[in-house]
């Protein structure tokens, strides 16, 4: 049977129109069935439905008509609280509130009786604050909360009416995401395109990567919309497709055209240039794609929607980016015909790459320290991570959330979203007095400033406890575990709700969870790799240098966005990084990673299997593929800086660590490490166990015959050609 590849290399040959009118009938297709799922989308899923938070919260919603969201609107104006402009307005919002659709609560000074009121108004009065108890789940509630916010928060006879809360930064961050990703795109693909132009030589050329990258993002938002019949997808899902869409299918599609100009630049035919162009480089975007996506995969295994999301997107967009360039680019490169330059035929051995690598490689030891050494150092803020969960925030200071949250830490005696919730699912029978030694012992925990009454209904309790521990601090962590070590009411079964206990449960459901994530991205790279090359050192070498390579990364995460140096790069510090992003940025980074090492992997064994030189073979490899990496890398750099742009902190740091990481790997690591560690290893580069050899014998992955080394020179060993 003819391999796949093969065949599609035939077919561009013979009927290119028809290949490219297909791939845009499909693309038409899918843009016309994806566009519209940004309305499906949601700034959902950081919270992990199983966790004693989200159990907690469905007893309030249930059983108390305690919303599973609140929206905060913050009333202010002459006068005060109590002031002759302020009342009326704020009583008739609270009003207006209480018959709404999906209104489960409300909460103000106005209707409260006096030991609620006190925590809902200012420390000097000016401010009241009410709160909206929203229902439903997170699919739904952002809707209403964004309805509701466009009806009640808006001025009125000098009163100001602002919204915030979770329902609100939810609202804000869907909304403030979208303008992101419109200002993305505007940014990266003018800037990538001329890059292409420059690299490529033509304009005609350089519109193919684009091209193929517009297939990958319009498929997978057509797969992304299908997720959404079944499952919460988040709305940051959009910028990975449209981020990873563009940098894939030009990494991609860079790959192939280098590849076919190095072939024609060799004397080779345009059709015999294409074919093998196609058994080898095609080859090896099949096994990039693979390695890429199921590093993506792996995040299903974590509960929160946030991460399936970025699986879901991951692995559409990279089998889109790697399906159409495969199909397309073929096709495009017949169609181009002379127009389509080769490549500098000046010999290998003469170009800068050749000569850096060989340098590098008589000076294996000390460079190879230094770039290690180095980043280690880049990586040692990393050790002092804390952990936290997104809150208001991560919105600019001028979003309408942020405002209400800087309002409440600093003017209002007990912050709202430092209150812990408790529930008791089990009631029935417990008598007044053990209701009263519980909200005592509550009561002597540290920065405990009030507890509620019991609250009781359908055999189940809760109580509000309010506090002045800062969030995220220590002395919240200290605060929740000792109010998780106070014995519950009759010794029964309690559950916490509220933002202390949801990031307590959130990192822990992310932490509980790496290893078998970690362990499963190391079986599939190493598996993969050793298909590819037959030996079991340089998988081992490639997650080495991979963990390394993100190392400068985290660090710089923990060092601007924790700590707040460089201003935070124009974000609200607040001492803690959102747990799923440093997550994310590996899974993703760490397979990009290995896209490059599977890129120069490939063409260093081609060469092996010719000179049967190591070192000989690394200098060619990279001479021949750094070019292509440099190239790629800072086209993908470029994709993923522009989410610098964004306006919501945690996808800023998102954008930094990606862009940082993709440099680094594609310069220290692979221009410096890959060839210092390489000929330190020498003929070991080679090794594996004699069972291991059988078996990658029978199922490892054969190179069709090619001759890398141009048509002038012959293989030692010669192969079949497939």
């Amino acid at each position: 049977m003819e391999p796949p590849l093969r065949r599609i290399a035939q077919l561009a040959i013979a009927a290119p129109r028809r290949l490219l009118v297909l791939a845009l009938l499909i693309a038409a297709a899918a843009s016309v069935f994806g566009v519209p799922v940004a309305k499906s989308l949601c700034a959902c899923g950081f919270e992990d439905p199983t966790s004693e938070s989200a159990a907690a919260r469905q007893l309030l919603t249930s059983t108390f008509d305690i919303g599973d969201v609140q929206l905060l609107l913050l009333v202010s104006g002459p006068g005060g609280v109590d002031g002759p402009q302020v009342g009326p307005v704020g009583r008739q919002l609270a009003a207006a509130l209480t018959g709404s659709p999906h209104v489960v609560s409300v909460s103000s000074p106005w209707t409260s009786p006096p030991p609620q009121r006190a925590p809902l108004v200012g420390r000097d009065g000016s401010a009241g604050l009410i709160v909206v108890g929203i229902a439903g789940d997170e699919s739904v509630t952002q809707q209403y909360a964004a309805d509701l916010a466009d009806r009640f928060a808006r001025d009125r006879d000098g009163v100001t009416v602002q919204a915030g809360g979770d329902a609100m930064v939810n609202v804000e961050i869907t909304r403030q995401s979208q303008r992101d990703l419109l200002l993305m795109e505007s940014i990266a693909i003018p800037i990538s395109f001329l890059i292409l132009v420059w690299v490529f030589g033509g304009v005609l050329a350089a519109a193919v990567p684009l091209a193929v990258g517009g297939m990958a993002i319009l498929g997978s938002l057509a797969v992304l919309r299908g997720v959404t019949t079944f499952a919460d997808v988040s709305i940051f899902a959009l910028n990975l497709s449209a981020a990873m869409g563009l940098a894939l299918a030009i990494d991609y599609t860079l790959l192939i055209i280098s590849r076919y100009r190095d072939e024609l630049a060799d004397g080779v035919s345009r059709d015999d240039a294409l074919t093998t162009t196609m058994a080898t480089a095609g080859r090896t975007v099949v096994f990039s794609a693979t390695i890429v996506a199921l590093s993506m995969a792996v995040m299903v295994i974590f509960p929160m929607a946030f991460l399936k999301s970025f699986a879901y997107a991951g692995v559409a967009t990279v089998a889109f980016a790697a399906l159409a360039a495969l199909v397309v680019t073929p096709a495009a490169l017949v169609l181009l015909g002379d127009r389509l330059q080769a490549a500098d035929a000046q010999p290998v051995e003469r170009r800068f790459l050749h000569r850096w690598t060989r340098a590098v490689m008589r000076r294996a030891l000390p460079a190879g320290l230094a770039v290690v050494t180095l980043l280690l150092l880049l990586g040692a803020p990393f050790l002092g991570v804390k952990w936290g969960f997104p809150d208001d925030r991560v919105l600019p200071t001028t979003a309408s959330a942020h405002t209400v949250g800087d309002t409440l830490r600093d003017d209002f005696a007990d912050d709202a979203a430092a209150a812990v919730s408790v529930v008791i699912p089990d009631a029935a029978g417990l008598v007044a007095a053990e209701f009263d030694r519980y909200r005592d012992d509550l009561a002597r925990v540290a920065d405990v400033s009030a507890v509620s009454p019991v609250r009781t209904a359908d055999g189940r309790a809760t109580l509000t406890v309010q506090s002045t521990a800062p969030l995220f601090s220590d002395a919240s962590e200290r605060q929740l575990d000792a109010l998780h070590a106070v014995t519950g009411p009759g010794g029964r079964e309690v559950l916490f709700a509220g933002t202390a206990q949801v990031n307590r449960d959130s990192v822990a459901a992310v932490t509980s969870r790496l290893p078998v994530v970690l362990s499963s991205i190391a079986i599939i790279m190493f598996v993969v790799l050793f298909l590819l090359t037959g030996s079991v050192l340089i998988p081992l070498k490639a997650l080495l240098l991979n963990v390394l390579s993100l190392s400068a990364a985290f660090g710089a995460m923990v060092w601007i966005f924790q700590d707040g140096h460089l201003g935070g790069l124009g974000t609200t510090s607040t001492g803690v990084l959102v747990a799923n992003i440093p997550v994310l940025l590996f899974c993703i980074a760490f397979g990009l990673s290995m896209d490059y090492e599977v890129f120069l992997v490939s063409r260093i064994r081609e060469f092996w299997l010719t000179t049967r030189n190591s070192d000989e073979a690394v200098a060619l490899g990279i001479a021949r593929t750094g070019r292509v990496v440099t190239a790629a890398a800072l086209v993908m750099s470029i994709s993923f800086a522009a989410l610098i742009a964004a306006e919501v902190s945690f996808m800023r740091m998102f954008g930094l660590g990606l862009t940082l990481a993709i440099l680094v790997d594609a310069t220290l690591v692979r221009m410096v490490l890959l060839p210092a560690v390489m000929h330190a290893m020498g003929e070991w580069n080679r090794w594996a166990p004699k069972w291991l050899t059988r078996l990658h014998n029978r199922f490892g992955i054969s190179e069709d015959e090619v001759n890398p080394m141009g048509p002038d020179i012959v293989p030692i060993t010669r192969r079949c050609v497939s």
